[in-house]
């Protein structure tokens, strides 16, 4: 078991381009599955949820290698249509192939996924989306569909990313044209229109309500540049708020964080949003303040996945914050800890009061989800002492080597078997 020890106080310094952006990178790796011809992705992460998509891309009979921060897929060979249940449970959002296999092959057989732990994430849009494309489905010791989408009208009652982007990636394979209504809006929605529409699909409406795809069109190969990595961002610079000092990041763009941006100014940083980068800088010794209640909410309201860091940020601060959780249950897992480390907040349902104290000290911690993990390794950076952060698989299913990001960032952290 490996553990990052983080010592607290000293500020961060520096810039750093931020990596791919897991969100994106994995439904686009579903995606190969539509296409005819090799596909080269450029900018994708060396995450496990990463390896976890490649390990069932070769399942199903494709070529799919990963070297630096490169994935070849070539899915000549794709002839699966099956998911075994040890891999649908090693990445949650392993839901994401339905809809690809559904269309290249007219049938699917999946288990129920896996992932961090952050309450029942029904798929039930998901099938309706698949129901609605002209597909039959059954939930009997699994899900199993059959038939080829014939598209048409999608409606999601909410506006899940994840089914969005399953009944677009469906919806290209089928026979004819499909609106997908209540589309989730996320920038990575954006990526994956984009990705789609590279190998010759034709998508629109991405990053609005109403998303139309054309369907019937055959994909080729080609070249594609994954995003950035908007979460790892918000997650850098709630640790430079944590530690202070001044922290500029690039390879991302500042738009896609203008919400988090807004709080941590709110709180006393200092903010910067230019094209090419995001700067953030706080003067260590003056404390930050309380924010506005944080109510998540789906884009472009405030992400769910920088709940979390945002939080360990303001739990070391002159004032009280509010934070409600919207789009998640369980999403609290990662304050226990916080008060481990001497921060005073009370959680009653989806409502967390986080009353700040004038600092943070070093623990023993454990990460418990993703997110939550790197928001202890913000927190521990802003506290006095070390902090011994265990957990560390769940921080690696979507932070690249996060003690090197830190590190280079001028943070005393150190990785190492326990």
């Amino acid at each position: 078991m490996s553990v990052m020890y983080l010592r607290g106080g000293t500020p961060l310094e520096g810039e750093l381009a931020v990596h791919g952006a897991k969100n994106s990178v994995l439904p686009i790796l579903a995606a190969c599955l539509l296409a005819r011809g090799p596909v080269v992705l450029r900018n994708c992460p060396q995450l496990t949820d990463v390896t976890a998509a490649l390990n069932i891309l070769r399942r199903l009979g494709c070529r799919a290698e990963q070297e630096g921060h490169t994935i070849t897929v070539d899915p000549a060979g794709a002839s699966g249509c099956s998911v075994s249940e040890e891999q649908m449970r090693s990445m949650r959002s392993s839901i994401i192939f339905l809809g690809p296999l559904l269309a290249r092959m007219g049938e699917a057989h999946l288990t129920y996924p896996g992932g961090c732990e952050l309450g029942p994430r029904p798929i039930d849009l998901h099938l309706s989306a698949i129901r609605a494309l002209g597909c039959e489905v059954s939930e009997e010791r699994g899900i199993h569909c059959h038939g080829r989408p014939a598209g048409g009208e999608v409606h999601l009652a909410l506006p899940s990313v994840g089914a969005t982007e399953n009944a677009m990636l469906c919806a290209v394979g089928a026979s004819g044209p499909t609106t997908i209504a209540n589309a989730a809006r996320e920038p990575e929605i954006g990526d994956l229109q984009s990705f789609l529409n590279c190998l010759g699909a034709c998508v629109r409406g991405a990053g609005s309500s109403t998303i139309a795809v054309e369907g019937g069109r055959t994909l080729s190969g080609g070249e594609y540049t994954v995003m950035g990595d908007r979460i790892v961002a918000a997650t850098l610079l709630s640790a430079a708020a944590c530690a202070g000092g001044r922290v500029r990041l690039g390879g991302v763009d500042w738009r896609h964080l203008a919400t988090v941006l807004s709080v941590l100014h709110q709180a006393g940083c200092r903010v910067e949003s230019k094209l090419e980068y995001v700067e953030l800088e706080r003067d260590r010794d003056t404390p930050l303040k309380g924010a506005p209640t944080i109510r998540t909410a789906p884009y472009p309201g405030f992400p769910t996945d920088a709940q979390a860091p945002v939080m360990a940020a303001l739990a070391a601060s002159r004032g009280c914050t509010l934070f409600v959780e919207t789009m998640f249950d369980s999403r609290y897992r990662h304050v226990p800890e916080l008060i481990r480390m001497g921060a005073d907040i009370t959680t009653e349902g989806r409502v967390a009061l986080v009353r700040g104290v004038e600092r943070l000290h070093g623990a023993r911690v454990e990460a418990a989800d993703l997110r939550g993990g790197g928001a202890l390794a913000a927190a521990a950076l802003g506290a006095e002492g070390v902090t011994a952060l265990s957990g560390l698989n769940h921080i690696d299913r979507g932070y690249e080597g996060l003690e090197g990001m830190l590190r280079a960032l001028g943070a005393d952290v150190e990785r190492r078997e326990a």
